[in-house]
């Protein structure tokens, strides 16, 4: 037994060998099965590297496909073999290191795009064989006309030798004369053939020019044409030929004549239509792929007046999971399942099942009375999805999120509709999935804004678009400025200034929060400093303090520690000037590893700040074990302390919270606080710090040393 060969190049020498063993009996070349293998090998290379690139790049399938024609694999097998050697061994020998499922799905589209190139390529090789014939047609009519003047025995030479099929005929249409060829094509005797007027061979799919070129032609305004003809032989099957009609002249000048040439196409046409059908069809559940979809979306979406299109857009809930579990050949087989109930879904006129891609699936629906329709489609799919699939003796629950997308013809693009759809079945899927929700033209526009807030991220960073505004914070005993909560704010070129609930959950979400934080703090730091430099200068007061809010990401971040001391000693701040907020969803139930960062901060001296206490599930007993010096009442513990008299259920909790802080020896800072009333009746209950627009709202950090400046001076 030999050994599996080791690195990449033998690999994919591997993978020539194979291909080309698959091939060569398929292949009309001069060639030995070695030299055949060493035209393949910059193929295969060609394909081991468009799978593994970067960016994925189609067309190397399209000019693999090219290549085989050039090669002479011209026969229907030698692209049947070929794919099949692609499907099973191109992975296998050249993706081993990749991601399997990706690898995969570029396999496949590169199996569709070399069907598409070889069916090109064959396509352009029968047009400049058809030219040639053409060609030559012209030239046997010359040499026929001069035959019939010079020499009989010429002409029948040249006429029963031709391999393609030749009739002469009157300008009547009465078959004079037919050769060998012409009879091998149609399968019948001289008398059966000759017996029909050519007027007569019409067939239900030739073009609408066929009879206006024939009656041109026979009253001598043109010389000849050109045309793709069927015709039905003696016993009803179709023949397909390149046709080609001159017409021929006495030596006066006048018309006598028609020459009809033929070229016997049916083989090839039959290998088109199934390059067709491989190219506009998915390989594993063999239903229209994306290319055909789109071509039908694209026909519905420009009918006439009154026409309408439902599109209902599935994308299986899970489906990774078993993918996972249980392997892609059980995820297949479940995939081939639940394409055979879709299909079984959309037997309507006007109804056709696509499968896009991976486990996302589209249902497309016309007529004048889609939106009733489209909803009962919705409907039969999700009722097809509730029995279990059983796959090796497993019952498999499938469940499948749909977006749903329905309008009139004429009004909007199929990219604009999918995209429609697919915002729309992701807003299924975070509803829980297991459902279908219909298209909101102001949901999908929101969404598409989150889409280019996210993308726009990074560069709004490098280009200086954020800028931070400072709340302050009020001592509730003497009314003085303790310090100020730095919160970020973007000034965005198209929607203005935004704020941090716009697109911090996308900064957290795409990992920009740990940058964007970084840069929060050290601003904030930097400004906290030059506060305390003016306010000590002029004054002699205490140091103001700075609160700056933590990410969970931030928190979790390796550097969370090391950045917070390199930007402290850079600015040159004391720790005890900086209090870092946490959110108290982030930190209640958080383990001793997540802490731990916290607690070294708070060594250090930076006060660590429980936010928006109160709104999550709080265990009070928990915090003793957390690093937190301040609690930060939520506004909704307050809101009922707004009107006078107070909310008695309010003033209670908040005396509680207040009474078992202080017991811990924390801080209370109440958040929202917007009238005196409010103000007084926090400061009676024993909290120590406000903030909120009963103060002053978030500004630029001159207004926060201002009203420092006017508390210091009484």
């Amino acid at each position: 037994m030999t050994a599996e060969p080791d690195g990449p190049e033998d690999r994919l020498r591997r993978f020539a060998t194979i291909w080309s063993r698959a091939v060569f009996p398929a292949t009309s070349t001069s060639l030995t099965r070695v030299e055949f293998e060493e035209r393949l090998l910059p193929l295969a290379r060609r394909l081991s590297e468009a799978l593994r690139a970067r960016d994925f790049d189609v067309d190397t399938g399209k000019e693999v496909g090219a290549a085989l024609v050039d090669a002479h694999c011209t026969d229907p097998e030698a692209l049947s073999h070929a794919l099949h050697c692609v499907d099973a061994y191109l992975v296998l020998y050249c993706g081993e290191d990749g991601p399997q499922e990706d690898l995969r799905a570029r396999s496949s589209r590169l199996q569709h795009a070399m069907a598409a190139g070889y069916a090109q390529a064959l396509r352009e090789r029968t047009l400049a064989e058809q030219e040639a014939i053409a060609q030559a047609a012209l030239n046997a009519q010359g040499a026929v006309a001069q035959a019939l003047h010079e020499s009989e025995a010429r002409f029948r030479a040249v006429f029963e030798g031709a391999a393609i099929g030749i009739a002469i005929s009157d300008l009547e249409g009465n078959i004079l004369q037919v050769n060998g060829a012409l009879l091998r094509m149609f399968g019948g005797s001289e008398h059966t053939v000759r017996e029909r007027n050519a007027r007569d061979w019409t067939h239900p799919e030739d073009a609408p020019q066929v009879c206006r070129l024939y009656e041109e032609l026979i009253r001598g305004e043109r010389e000849h044409y050109h045309t793709e003809k069927a015709f039905y032989r003696p016993d009803g099957t179709v023949l397909w030929t390149n046709l080609t009609v001159s017409l021929l002249r006495d030596a006066d000048g006048h018309p006598r004549f028609q020459l009809a040439l033929m070229e016997d196409t049916t083989e090839r046409r039959l290998l088109n239509l199934r390059l067709r059908y491989e190219a506009t069809h998915d390989a594993l559940t063999g239903l229209p792929n994306r290319t055909l979809f789109f071509e039908r979306l694209e026909k519905a979406l420009s009918a006439g007046d009154g026409q309408r299109f439902g599109l209902c857009y599935l994308d299986l809930d899970g489906f990774k999971t078993i993918n996972d579990s249980l392997g892609h050949a059980a995820g297949d087989r479940l995939l081939v399942e639940v394409a055979d109930r879709l299909q079984s879904c959309a037997t309507a006129p006007g109804e056709m099942v696509a499968r896009l891609g991976g486990d996302e699936f589209v249902a497309l629906t016309t007529g004048p009375e889609t939106q009733s329709e489209v909803d009962e489609l919705a409907d039969r799919i999700m009722n097809a999805l509730v029995t279990p699939v059983r796959i090796d003796g497993r019952e498999l629950l499938v469940r499948g999120s749909i977006g749903i997308v329905e309008g009139p013809a004429g009004e909007r693009g199929p990219a604009e509709v999918l995209r429609s759809a697919d915002i729309t079945m992701y807003r299924a899927k975070s509803a829980g999935g297991n459902r279908y929700e219909v298209a909101d033209a102001e949901a999908d526009a929101r969404a598409i804004t989150r889409h280019g807030l996210t993308t726009a991220l990074p560069a709004a960073l490098d280009r200086s678009e954020f800028f931070i505004e400072y709340q302050p914070l009020v001592h509730l005993g003497d009314g003085t400025v303790r310090g100020a909560e730095a919160l970020v704010r973007w000034l965005h070129p198209q929607h203005g200034v935004l704020g941090p609930d716009r697109f911090i959950p996308l900064a957290e979400r795409t990992g920009l929060i740990v940058p964007l934080g970084r840069w929060v703090l050290e601003q904030s730091v930097r400004q906290a400093r030059e506060w305390q430099e003016r306010h000590r200068d002029k004054l002699g007061a205490g140091p103001l303090r700075i609160n700056v809010n933590l990410s969970p990401c931030q928190l979790t971040h390796p550097g969370l520690v090391q950045d917070t001391v390199d930007i402290l000693e850079c600015a040159g701040l004391e720790p005890n000037a900086l209090c870092l907020e946490v959110t108290e969803s982030a930190l209640i139930g958080a383990d001793d590893e997540v802490l731990k960062p916290l607690r070294r901060l708070a060594e250090m001296g930076v006060d660590i700040a429980l936010d928006d206490f109160g709104t999550g599930y709080s265990n009070l007993a928990n915090l003793r074990r957390l690093p937190v010096s301040v609690l930060k009442l939520d506004r909704s513990f307050t809101q009922g302390m707004q009107q006078f008299p107070a909310d008695p259920v309010d003033l209670r909790i908040v005396e509680g919270i207040v009474s078992l802080a202080h017991s811990l020896d924390l801080t209370v800072t109440v958040e929202g606080v917007e009238t005196g009333a409010q103000a007084e009746q926090l400061r009676l209950l024993g909290c120590d710090t406000a903030q909120g627009w009963y103060y002053a709202r978030p500004g630029p950090p001159e207004r926060l040393h201002d009203l420092a400046m006017v508390d210091a001076t009484g």
